[in-house]
């Protein structure tokens, strides 16, 4: 016998439905958990269509001072700034879609003075329900991700005698299998693992002192390998046992290297202030590997900015000059032969990150608060899309949904570009 469904019925399934159809669109959005993205490498899954309006302001949140980069999981945004008028830091988090702030945590830290801030500017990475967070005098904390309760925290500058840098620890530290890995900077203690649980020492190497650079993932399996640049080498260790694979001399003049070195294929590119970039050919094996250079161009210096590929061939690398003013550029460079194909210059005073979206084209936030769209174009630059979004920032987006979180000096702001 047929049966004929209630009114009731038909909006209970459709409300069903519905919920259904939501969590499957929320469940497939790419978080953004760490330094530069979901791989660390500046590249999201999200796709951008070029805007006709000012991106609308979803919400904003007044957040103390930092450089650190916000970060989103499983719907929460997270932020390292530092507590006005005091020697302390803070985790702060965030409801992602209505800017609700869930918690905030703080810790006492040494003094600490810079003339380019005095917060934060290591970006916490979020993994297996935990938070983990570098502050800018070394302190190295685990947080529960989901209520903020401290679960251990390590002074490493003070665990491994080592004093800070000029510009204070900024190197973000990335998490592999049970160890959270830190360029700490320390005499046999260049490179140290902490387990994620306890924070107890797993290994460590090198004597190389720290940069300001953040340490990269590359390879697979038993082929894996960490990637490092510190104050004097381009380095690969295994992150097993922290085991020195290769080394290549890369010594910036200032000791000012920050940029994430980054791999298209099996080539690794990395920058520096004053020596320019240089290339190295990776090999990557089970028992070790090799890096041989490639090429050297003196011309592409790069203050903090990451490079990011565009294609197998291209990568859009931001540099920067100080005479006869301090401006940054954007280029077009070969990734085979460093040359570079074009340049747009007066992007940016310091810095200009850059980002690139799930259909191939890219976001770049300069540091005087402008998000633009840019097509990814190898012959020439074509900008799809400018606003002005924020006040000055040195810190990186954050993309995630189809919304970008980014903060500036004194806001966290998230917008929606979708």
């Amino acid at each position: 016998m047929r049966q004929v469904l209630s009114i009731s019925t038909m909006r209970m399934l459709v409300l069903v439905l519905m919920l259904v159809l939501g969590w499957v669109q929320w469940a497939g959005a790419e978080d953004w958990p760490q330094w530069l993205g979901p791989n660390r490498d500046g590249i999201s899954s999200e796709k951008i269509a070029p805007w006709k309006e000012p991106p609308a302001a979803v919400w904003k949140a007044e957040v103390g001072e930092g450089h650190s980069s916000p970060v989103v999981a499983n719907g929460r945004v997270y932020l390292h700034v530092k507590e006005p008028a005091r020697d302390a830091e803070t985790l702060l988090a965030f409801d992602a879609a209505s800017g609700k702030q869930l918690f905030a945590r703080s810790y006492d830290r040494a003094p600490f003075n810079s003339i380019f801030g005095v917060g934060p500017r290591s970006t916490p990475v979020v993994s297996d329900g935990k938070v983990y967070t570098l502050g800018v005098t070394g302190v190295l904390s685990c947080w529960t991700a989901d209520d903020g309760k401290l679960v251990w925290q390590r002074d490493t500058l003070k665990q491994f005698k080592v004093e800070n840098l000029k510009f204070g620890v900024s190197t973000s530290p990335i998490v592999v299998g049970k160890a959270v890995i830190v360029n700490v900077g320390g005499k046999g203690a260049s490179i140290v693992a902490f387990d994620r649980d306890d924070g107890s020492v797993l290994w460590q190497t090198l004597d190389d002192p720290a940069s300001y650079s953040s340490p990269i993932l590359v390879g697979k399996g038993q082929a894996q390998q960490l990637i490092f640049l510190t104050e004097d080498h381009l380095v690969g260790v295994r992150p097993s046992d922290g085991k020195v694979l290769w080394q290549s001399p890369f010594k910036d003049q200032l000791s000012e290297s920050s940029t994430t070195p980054i791999v298209v294929d099996d080539i690794l590119i990395a920058s520096s202030v004053t020596v320019g970039s240089k290339a190295l050919r990776l090999s990557l094996a089970p028992d070790g590997g090799a890096a041989k250079t490639l090429w050297q161009n003196d011309k592409l210096t790069c203050y903090f900015s990451t490079p990011v590929p565009v294609g197998p061939e291209h990568v859009y690398m931001v540099t920067g000059t100080f005479r006869p003013f301090p401006a940054v550029a954007l280029n077009c460079v070969e990734v085979k032969t460093g040359k570079i194909v074009w340049t747009k210059a007066n992007i940016g005073t310091f810095h200009a990150a850059l980002l690139r979206t799930g259909d191939g084209s890219l976001l770049l936030h300069d540091d005087g608060g402008h998000l633009r769209l840019l097509a990814a174009d190898v012959k020439e630059y074509r900008e799809l899309a400018k606003s002005k979004v924020c006040g000055q920032t040195w810190a990186h987006p954050a993309l995630a949904d189809g919304r970008v979180y980014l903060r500036d000096s004194r806001e966290l702001i998230c917008l929606k570009l979708r």
